[in-house]
């Protein structure tokens, strides 16, 4: 994403359905920096409570999702998509959205294991990479909320619940602001 407003209207989103962390990865020569700017105001705290992980480098920051992720989904409109309401998004899975102007690379579509587009009745093909975001992770919260994830059946072992209510705990206490975001690779 170029614009730093909707890098932290992407935070506020995925903070208010529980995600823990974003990946944000730039490829362009004119982003290439070592800090990611963060719109502080349209993000209102959640660099707080939401991880940033920071690439310039596409491999390792695709090597670091397809390490953790079963699935990678793509915002991307071809023959083989699917909307994102016929997605089971109680696995394993990371969203991957394209910036603003010029969509996804044809690097990143590689490493996808699916495409998902949501749905529309306008003539744009497009929403606004916040927007299609919030949809997506509320989406996936509905799903989760459906299979009872956040209650009795959370696919999250025990001690890491507990070990993520700690760290939770320790920025609210510490009061943690939300870290200057550098870049992993």
């Amino acid at each position: 994403m170029h614009d730093p407003y909707n890098i932290g209207a992407v935070l506020r989103s995925c903070d208010a359905v529980g995600i823990r962390e974003v990946f944000v990865v730039y490829t362009e020569e004119g982003l290439m920096t070592n800090e990611l700017s963060i719109g502080r105001r349209t993000a209102m705290g959640t660099q707080k409570w939401v991880d940033v992980n920071f690439y310039t480098n596409l491999e390792a920051c695709m090597d670091e999702l397809t390490s953790r992720y079963d699935h990678l989904y793509t915002t991307h409109i071809g023959p083989e998509s699917k909307s994102i309401y016929d997605l089971d998004l109680t696995q394993n899975v990371a969203l991957i959205f394209g910036n603003e102007s010029d969509g996804l690379s044809p690097e990143i579509l590689k490493y996808s294991t699916g495409n998902f587009i949501i749905p529309q009745q306008g003539m744009a093909q497009s929403l606004n990479i916040s927007v299609a975001c919030a949809i997506s992770v509320y989406e996936a919260m509905r799903q989760r909320l459906q299979k009872n994830f956040y209650g009795a059946n959370n696919p999250v072992e025990s001690n890491q619940q507990q070990a993520l209510l700690a760290d939770y705990l320790d920025r609210h206490e510490n009061n943690f602001s939300g870290k200057e975001v550098f870049r992993k690779g």
